[in-house]
């Protein structure tokens, strides 16, 4: 699997990076205003049917008293009808507490229409059950349960939406202090962000990444066989426009070059087939990649074209989340070209994407034993190290990493990606000045990867809790890069840590446009979907989510 661009670290990382909680985005924010005791409301149909006079408030005052009473009864009644499993008595019951209990006892009436919600919500009656709580919180404005059991049911029925708006203004008043909550918004989150990320896939314009993003990609193939293909000065053809193009960064070109040697039947038909399908999975073109793919590997192409595409394919199949199809091809490669030292270390940033941290160490030594000069792999398996011995908190192997990563900067003085992800480890470890350092370091190697100025923001982050001074760092990102996802979405989510929600929006927006795959897209809506609930609640609340 390439890397993943102008960053090593897969998108999931962010919010670990960030220290935000298990609900994307929510919860890791500051209340300015504490909540207020909800005000008493009366709902309009109630108020009309019964309203006390104050002329009459004592005459009546025992009439009122033995109407609540009565309608606490009832309540009593249907609380033992329901958990009796007894439920269209106890909703029965409920009916009647609710005839019973005079209006002005809002909260006890707000009560009543939860618990008969609870019933519907037995019997699956999703939109009796959303009507309901609906009611009470009409009656009582930041009731917990209402909010919870209203956001099953219109989970239930499809309408997340406002399953996240409720689950969302539970987590507010619960402090972000219940864990059962935080787990229900992560998964509507998920679910969202899913369905989102489809209905935006659909309809989306590919978008050419970053030319620094194209040769990160493409460094991280040390058998790469259209980069190593040398033509001769005179080649002609739709093939060797697009190798021209390739070694010029005329990538917007490149598609169509290869279609031009494909129509010719030309020489060099499986290497246009493999390098159009690159640039489709560059672009996001998943179903034209596999197809282009599919071909090379069914063909009597070249061994070296052959596995590449495999390894290609294999790293498709990872962002549609189809692990056992990557793994497939991976061992395929494997047999068709045992030697090739990309098929392990790609294979490895799968197994450590997985979390499958024996697996991954072990692809990558395999890939640095094959080729020990690669500098991409050494460094990756030096992160892999460092991740397991985290695993197993084995201080003497974590030891063991500093100094492997210390000969990695000498071995490999010209390369980013060491200075980055040491500086990572050294973050995780909390040594800031360090860390800064290497990735002044590696701009001073790299000078036009935008993403370390977003790394060198979080470091600040980190470090300071200096919100401005990330900020100006990764807007600089910004300007150096107009197609640095990492640095919108980065930013975005600083944004929302700031209480700033409508800015996280447009930020979150950015990075949605730039978005290659399903996963990332879905990652990004959950972050965009959080941020526009908070939104919607406070600005219901009149809260104030800005950091002083």
């Amino acid at each position: 699997m390439a890397s993943t661009g102008s960053t090593p670290f897969p998108k999931w990382q962010l919010a670990i990076l960030l220290g935000a909680p298990l609900a994307i985005g929510l919860g890791y924010l500051y209340l300015r205003n504490r909540l207020e005791d909800p005000e008493k409301k009366k709902v309009a149909d109630l108020k009309a049917k019964t309203t006390i006079s104050l002329d009459n408030e004592e005459n009546n005052a025992k009439v009122a008293e033995s109407a609540i009473d009565r309608a606490m009864k009832l309540k009593g009644a249907g609380n033992r009808a329901f958990h009796a499993g007894e439920f269209d008595k106890a909703i029965a019951l409920y009916n009647e507490a609710i005839e019973a209990c005079p209006p002005d006892h809002t909260v006890d009436l707000a009560t009543f229409y939860q618990n008969r919600s609870a019933c519907y919500e037995k019997r699956e009656m999703w939109e009796q059950v959303k009507e309901d709580c609906t009611f009470a919180l009409k009656l009582n404005e930041k009731y917990v349960k209402a909010f919870l059991r209203r956001s099953r049911a219109a989970e239930k029925s499809g309408d997340l939406v406002l399953a996240l708006e409720d689950v969302t203004s539970a987590c507010i008043l619960e402090r972000f202090q219940v864990q059962s909550s935080l787990v229900n918004a992560d998964r509507i989150l998920k679910a969202l962000g899913r369905q989102h990320a489809r209905e935006a896939l659909a309809k989306r314009q590919p978008v050419m990444p970053s030319k620094h993003f194209i040769k990160t990609y493409f460094s991280a193939f040390s058998e790469e066989p259209i980069t190593k293909l040398q033509l001769e000065d005179n080649a002609t053809g739709g093939f060797a426009k697009a190798k021209k193009a390739l070694d010029a960064q005329d990538y917007e070109s490149i598609v169509d070059a290869c279609t031009e040697e494909l129509e010719a039947d030309g020489k060099y038909k499986y290497e246009a087939l493999l390098l159009r399908a690159t640039f489709y999975l560059l672009l996001g073109r998943h179903d034209e990649a596999q197809a282009d793919l599919a071909k090379v590997i069914d063909s009597n192409a070249s061994l070296k074209v052959k596995v590449n595409a495999l390894i290609k394919r294999a790293s498709l199949f990872t962002q549609l989340e189809n692990t056992e199809r990557c793994l497939e091809d991976f061992a395929h490669a494997a047999k068709l070209d045992p030697s090739n030292s990309d098929i392990y270390h790609h294979r490895g940033q799968v197994y450590l994407l997985l979390e499958r941290m024996d697996e991954a160490t072990a692809e990558f030594a395999k890939a640095v034993e094959l080729n020990p000069n690669f500098s991409i792999a050494y460094i990756q398996k030096c992160y892999a190290d460092y991740r397991l011995a985290q695993l197993h908190k084995n201080v003497g192997a974590l030891t063991q990493v500093r100094s492997d990563f210390e000969r990695a900067l000498e071995k490999f003085p010209r390369c980013a990606e060491a200075y980055i992800l040491y500086a990572q480890v050294l973050s995780d470890q909390q040594e800031w000045g360090r860390a800064e350092s290497l990735f002044d370091s590696a701009l001073s190697v790299d000078p036009d990867n935008a993403a370390l100025y977003v790394h060198k923001g979080l470091v600040q982050l980190q470090k300071n809790t200096d919100f401005d001074k990330a900020v100006k760092l990764i807007n600089k990102a910004i300007e150096m890069d107009e197609k640095c996802d990492f640095a919108y979405e980065t930013l975005g989510t600083i944004e929302v840590q700031r209480g700033n929600l409508r800015r996280s929006l447009e930020l979150f927006e950015k990075a949605i446009a730039l978005a290659k795959t399903e996963l990332e897209m879905t990652h990004l809506f959950s972050l965009k979907d959080a941020a526009a609930a908070q939104l919607k609640v406070s600005e219901r609340w009149g809260l104030d989510w800005t950091v002083s």
